[in-house]
């Protein structure tokens, strides 16, 4: 055996050296077998609730009541010894035959593998720092995993860890590992497989998800098999934050402190953090009850310091603060108490306190606020014990105020207490100011119609609740007449009714308790011309000439333009050095015309007015354009008026007019200005510089034309809108309207010139045609003979009638004239009759020449035969034939003796009356005498007699 030291002489230089040395190096040896032995009894076991190996052996053979400090190192290896996953040192002192216990916790679960553990040990004391030598290793002690069955067991069963840390899970199984899938939060999931059994998935960083934990599944794709484990991920444990203690009635201390993220979870798994508070001083120790307090009840042992720890844990970990102080300086009062008001006047009030005993009667400051509007208007400090009290001044009446109170340590201020709030409301005063009275003054029929205008009086100068206002009218000229007018508190104007004596007015607001001092106005009259005024971008600023004398002030009023007993007055009152003034206010709006009146007010109270200004705070273009009347409309011109147009009712002042006019073949008339507008138009501008100039005449105008005109006003700002063109037509010249009625007239006369001409041609034709000539009668053709050639005549002599037959019409037509009859003397004035003059002869049955008279007179039937010609008669049947006669004038009468009996006999409707006449040229010279056999005519002559009445005689 080597010994780690040597001897400094030979051992066998002495005997009793030698016997020494013998019995020393008997006592090394042993001590150096000692040293040197392995850690013996090595036994494994695991925790799977923690997943820990717990380690646990023993030394042998060392000396009784010996005690040495030995360093362990331990060894552990997975699946095979060979494979280290860790190495690490254990420290302690060995006592002979102690059993010593460690313990290491596997980040892998310890079910999916097996695990080798060794342990070797040395001396690592410092009464022998030179045999500090490892010993021998240990035997490996071998921690089998789980078998591999054939489901997916997942492990580790409700793992808990802290949020921001990483788990390993894994599970182990007798299947083909490429038919498990594993998923997280239903996230598929890949993995690393350890062995041919298990397969293991490190999930770094893991954040906390929910209270009930965290899902991770395995299962079987082909047979759906599946197994999982929950694990847990807790909060981070955080430390107190704000840790701090105060007492408020020396008996008790109250800690604080702001507990920071809950980290219980459910199942029972973590339960949420505690809260221990141990005082080092007197040791004492107390579990919390609540998370963000804890109550420490204050011994009778004057103690002053006290140092306190705070510690909350939960399963994973701890945290602690610490805090020191003096219980005097941590003192809170209580918030003051039994607060009354006294001595409560108009503008006084005294405020009186309590606060609660504190020890030996520790002296307090407390802080008095005094609250008005929402405003803290007062603050003031108090030094007290037990009561307080404090006057607050220079209050208004009528006013509600909110007072407060809070007290601290007045020696070592620690905190404020609580405030104490209380109300209360000072009574009212009689009104301590005048009321602001203005007023207009208009003259109607011999009297003054005067209207009274007053503004409410202020918070502050009213000191209470306004009842009503008092108007005093004293006659000056009688002074001892005078009328009371009570006006309600909700008005804010009055109506006065004068006569023109001079009149002194006295305007006072009276409340519950008295009444204000009286604002006095005398009455005077209004004159003055207006003056434009322009207005700058902060208001109207305007000034005057003083009034010559003495004077209390001015007072300048302004209202919008109507200026009647409604508008909405407004004043400013100024003193009497004052000669210009800017007149501002927020109700001032553009396009408004505003009036203004500055008034003199002399010592008397007579106010005068000085001068009158209008203006406007901005000026707008005009609303509207002109409403133009047409009027001298001539054939050359025209007049336009717009004196109903109202400039001063316009947002802006009237500069003048622009009247457009539309130009004609792109010329103007003079004096106007041409335009070409966007669209390539162009019209003609002419500008009527004054305002008041409302009427404008259109000259030099073409007769009977159409002009289009528009006028609309302007101001500095610009046009008013765009109109419609009104359309103008000039009237013609007076020959022209001549003209246009004369030749209508002709021509109207030269249609009914015509009209009668062309109706008397037709009116002739049917009343009274031409009678015919004789002499062209195609009926001298057809008596003229070679003895006679230059017979251009036809007398009755040379026309031989026959005979006269009647014929009655047939049968078959009587029964259909029967049923259409008409009287006989209406027949017979329709119905024509035709005369044939038939020659009658007996030897022979041919017929000679004829004419035939067709007279529709006598009979219409027959013509509308068309029957002209020989009508053979048997003499038998012939009852009015006619023999020869020896004369034209026998024919005649026997024809009108016979057509008359005829009439008598045959009704007219039945019968018609031919009159057939043969006609021969005489074969001798002796004209009376009828030849015996005369010619053949070549044919028979037809003529057309006037129609006449059936009544008439028939001439031939």
């Amino acid at each position: 055996m080597q010994f780690p030291f040597s001897l400094p002489f030979p051992p066998t230089s002495h005997p009793c050296l030698m016997l020494v040395f013998f019995s020393c190096s008997s006592s090394l040896i042993f001590l150096a077998e000692y040293l040197s032995l392995t850690p013996e009894s090595l036994k494994v076991f695991t925790n799977s609730a923690c997943q820990c190996l717990q380690l646990q052996w023993n030394v042998h053979g060392l000396p009784y009541h010996q005690e040495l400090k030995m360093v362990f190192q331990m060894e552990i290896s997975r699946i095979r010894p060979s494979n280290v996953i860790w190495v690490g040192n254990y420290s302690t002192t060995v006592k002979r035959d102690q059993v010593l216990h460690w313990s290491w916790e596997s980040e892998l679960p310890l079910e999916c593998a097996t695990h080798f553990v060794r342990i070797q040990s040395m001396v690592d004391d410092a009464k022998f720092p030179k045999l500090s030598i490892w010993s021998n290793w240990s035997s490996w002690e071998e921690v089998h995993g789980k078998n591999a069955p054939d489901s997916i067991p997942v492990f580790p069963k409700n793992k808990l860890v802290e949020e921001g840390s990483s788990i390993t899970i894994c599970y182990i199984s007798g299947i083909n590992h490429n038919n498990i899938t594993c998923y997280l939060h239903n996230e598929l999931i890949h993995g690393e497989q350890l062995d041919p059994k298990a397969s293991a998935f490190k999930l770094n960083n893991v954040s906390f998800f929910k209270r009930s934990g965290t899902n991770f599944f395995c299962k079987v794709n082909q047979t759906g098999i599946q197994n999982g484990t929950t694990f847990f991920v807790s909060k981070v444990l955080e430390e107190p934050k704000n840790f701090s203690c105060e007492t408020q009635d020396f008996k008790t201390l109250k800690c604080t402190w702001y507990p920071g993220e809950d980290t219980g979870l459910d199942w029972n798994i973590q339960h949420s953090q505690s809260y221990t508070l141990f005082e080092s001083f007197s040791g004492k120790k107390q579990s919390c009850k609540h998370k963000d307090s804890c109550d420490w009840k204050i011994t009778e042992d004057s103690q002053e310091m006290y140092n306190f720890t705070l510690t909350t844990a939960n399963n994973l970990r701890k945290r602690s603060v610490n805090i020191i102080f003096n219980l005097s300086h941590r003192v809170h009062p209580m918030a003051p108490h039994s607060v009354h008001f006294e001595n409560r006047g108009a503008t006084t009030v005294l405020m009186s306190w309590k606060v609660h005993v504190l020890g030996n009667y520790l002296t307090l400051q407390c802080q008095v606020e005094l609250e008005g509007n929402g405003k803290v208007i007062q603050q003031h400090r108090v030094d007290m014990k037990v009561n307080g009290e404090h006057l607050f001044g220079e209050l208004v009446p009528d006013t509600q105020y909110v007072a407060r109170v809070r007290c601290a340590n007045a020696k070592h201020f620690w905190k404020w207490s609580e405030w104490t709030v209380e109300n209360f409301t000072t009574p009212e005063a009689a009104p301590s100011e005048a009321p602001d009275v203005w007023r207009i003054v208009k003259s109607e029929k011999g009297s003054h119609i005067v209207s009274l205008f007053w503004k409410p009086l202020s918070k502050f100068h009213a000191n209470g609740k306004i009842l009503f206002y008092n108007v005093i009218v004293e006659n000056l000229d009688k002074p001892s007449t005078s009328e009371l007018y009570p006006i309600p508190a909700s008005t804010r104007d009055a109506n006065l009714t004068l006569d023109l004596c001079s009149y002194q007015i006295h305007i006072t607001a009276n409340n519950s308790v008295g009444t204000s001092p009286a604002s006095v106005i005398v009455i005077s009259g209004d004159s003055g011309k207006k003056e434009k005024i322009n207005s700058r971008e902060d208001g109207f600023f305007m000034s005057w000439k003083p009034l010559s004398g003495d004077v209390v002030g001015y007072v300048v009023d302004w209202c919008e333009h109507r200026q009647d007993l409604f508008c909405n007055l407004q004043w400013k009152k100024l003193g009497p050095n004052t000669t210009s003034t800017l007149i501002s206010s927020d109700t001032f709006r553009p396009g408004v015309r505003y009036n203004f009146r500055i008034h003199g007010i002399s010592t008397k109270n007579i106010a005068y007015l000085l001068e009158n200004k209008t203006g406007y705070f901005q000026e707008l273009a005009p609303l509207d354009s002109p409403q133009v009347n047409i009027t001298n409309l001539t054939s050359r011109s025209f007049a336009m008026t717009w004196k109903d147009y109202a400039t001063e009712s316009q947002p802006g002042f009237i500069q003048g007019y622009h009247v457009y006019l539309k130009a004609r073949n792109r010329q103007c008339h003079p004096g106007f200005e041409k335009e070409v507008l966007s669209d390539d138009l162009i019209r003609c501008k002419f500008d009527i510089d004054d305002p008041r100039k409302k009427t404008f005449i259109m000259e030099n105008l073409q007769p009977e034309s159409s002009y289009e005109f528009f006028v609309t006003s302007y101001t500095g700002v610009g046009e008013g809108p765009n109109g419609t063109f009104t359309k103008v037509t000039t009237s013609d010249e007076p020959y022209h309207k001549l003209i246009r009625i004369i030749l209508p007239m002709i021509l109207f006369v030269w249609i009914i010139i015509v009209a009668c001409y062309w109706k008397s041609e037709w009116v002739k034709e049917k009343c009274y045609p031409d009678i015919p000539d004789p002499y062209k009668s195609s009926i001298l053709s057809l008596i003229k003979s070679k003895e006679n050639p230059h017979l251009t005549i036809m007398n009755v002599k040379d026309c031989i009638p026959d005979a006269i037959e009647v014929i009655n019409k047939p049968e078959e037509t009587k029964t259909q004239l029967l049923e259409t009859r008409k009287p006989v003397i209406e027949s017979a004035l329709i119905e024509p009759v035709y005369l044939y003059l038939i020659q009658e002869e007996k030897k022979s049955s041919h017929p000679g020449p004829c004419i035939c008279f067709e007279n529709l007179t006598y009979n219409q039937s027959a013509s509308d035969s068309g029957s002209c010609g020989h009508t053979p008669v048997p003499p038998e049947d012939s009852p009015c034939q006619l023999g020869l006669l020896t004369s034209p004038d026998n024919l005649l009468k026997t024809l009108e003796k016979n057509y008359m009996n005829s009439l008598g006999e045959i009704p007219a409707e039945e019968t018609s009356l031919n009159y057939v006449s043969q006609l021969a040229s005489p074969m001798t010279g002796d004209k009376d005498s009828l030849p015996t056999n005369p010619p053949v005519p070549a044919h028979c002559s037809e003529y057309k007699m006037q129609m006449k009445s059936s009544h008439s005689s028939t001439t031939l």
